[in-house]
């Protein structure tokens, strides 16, 4: 039995389009200039509150980091709702994960810097979840990349770290995975390179949701 935990934002889903224009326009309303969507990419997978005062340059969050996470909450919804703000999955997830789902010796499960809403949102408009029988959110532990996530997953299905794998875009993913004890995979399609990947302990990279399943399988 092997536990495939994945991230979400940019490894199921594309969507730094939809996290860079929240976080621009929650800048702007706070009286900051909009960020640039490379300050956006190298925080994708921290917690929210943590992201907004790494962007700003802070050692800690502080009240206003938590005003505008909140501020950043409330016009989310809105803003995903526009038309040119979809959040497509990349080309062979869906293939990918019901594959893997049709597998009984693996269990999948998420572990994502979102909420624990905007993770049920994601699982809910692409069928997945039913496949998804783990997941840990920004709502229920510690920012990556603080082990939590992967050990509590491990424990509510009864599996070791050392039988579960990591799959994520992010440095945060890889830190997390070999920080918990687990397998870590980046995949080159996300928002971090490759190298960056390497340097935070990836175990090896995915080029394609395909390559996937020579690591898993």
């Amino acid at each position: 039995m092997k536990l495939v935990l994945f991230d979400c934002d940019g490894t199921l889903v594309d969507s730094v389009r939809l996290i860079h224009e929240v976080m621009a326009r929650t800048f702007v309303a706070f009286g900051y200039k909009r960020p640039d969507v490379s300050a956006t990419k190298s925080i994708i997978g921290l917690t929210l509150d943590i992201a907004i005062a790494r962007m700003q340059g802070k050692p800690h969050v502080d009240d206003e980091a938590i005003a505008m996470t909140a501020h950043y909450k409330s016009i989310f919804p809105e803003v995903r709702d526009e038309a040119d703000m979809q959040t497509p999955l990349f080309d062979g997830i869906k293939s990918l994960i019901e594959t893997l789902a049709a597998r009984d010796e693996l269990l999948l499960g998420a572990v994502t810097g979102k909420s624990r809403r905007g993770l049920t949102h994601i699982l809910a408009v692409n069928e997945f979840t039913p496949y998804f029988i783990v997941s840990r959110t920004a709502d229920d532990c510690p920012s990556k990349p603080h082990p939590a996530m992967v050990t509590e997953c491990c424990d509510e299905t009864g599996m070791d770290p050392h039988d579960t794998i990591v799959i994520g875009d992010a440095i945060y993913d890889m830190q997390m995975a070999k920080a918990a004890g687990a397998t870590a995979i980046g995949v080159a399609w996300g928002y971090a390179s490759v190298e960056e990947l390497l340097a935070a302990g990836a175990d090896a990279i995915a080029h394609h949701p395909n390559d996937l399943l020579s690591h898993i399988l």
